[in-house]
């Protein structure tokens, strides 16, 4: 298990830090928001993050943002453009620990049911697994045509 700490970091009138932890396992890396409030630019920072992990031999990615009490509109179609982006490029995206507010939200926007979000990080754990299993299916099923 590797676990590594990152910033990021963008220059926009002001220099905002991006707090996340990242913790690479078996068949995915658990990226650790570290924030009260996913704004849009971290949003866009956070997508810079995880879509590098599209061009690594592990390309699934599981978010878990259970620091995170507030999300910004636009974070959070961004979190749906992410997920999208995952799955044309054949890799897993899910999103775990969700405070009730932040469900709220997606809920309300009418995101909650297009992505893919459970309540830890086990059951995210269980979700790649089986996407993972559906991919090698599909791939078998379409080599024998």
């Amino acid at each position: 298990m590797k676990l590594e700490y990152a910033s990021l970091f963008t220059h926009v009138n002001q220099t905002v830090i991006m707090k996340v932890k990242i913790d690479t396992k078996e068949k995915f890396h658990v990226i650790t928001l570290i924030e009260p409030i996913l704004s849009d630019n971290i949003a866009a920072d956070l997508s810079q993050l995880v879509t590098q992990f599209l061009h690594q031999e592990i390309s699934n990615v599981v978010l878990k943002i259970g620091d995170v009490e507030n999300i910004e509109d636009r974070a959070a179609e961004e979190l749906a453009q992410i997920q999208q982006v995952f799955y044309e490029k054949n890799a897993s995206f899910v999103i775990c620990d969700l405070k009730p507010e932040v469900e709220q939200k997606l809920d309300e926007m009418g995101l909650l049911e297009e992505m893919n979000i459970t309540p830890s990080e086990s059951e995210a754990w269980d979700i790649v697994q089986m996407e993972e299993i559906e991919r090698e299916y599909m791939d078998d099923n379409n080599e024998n045509l």
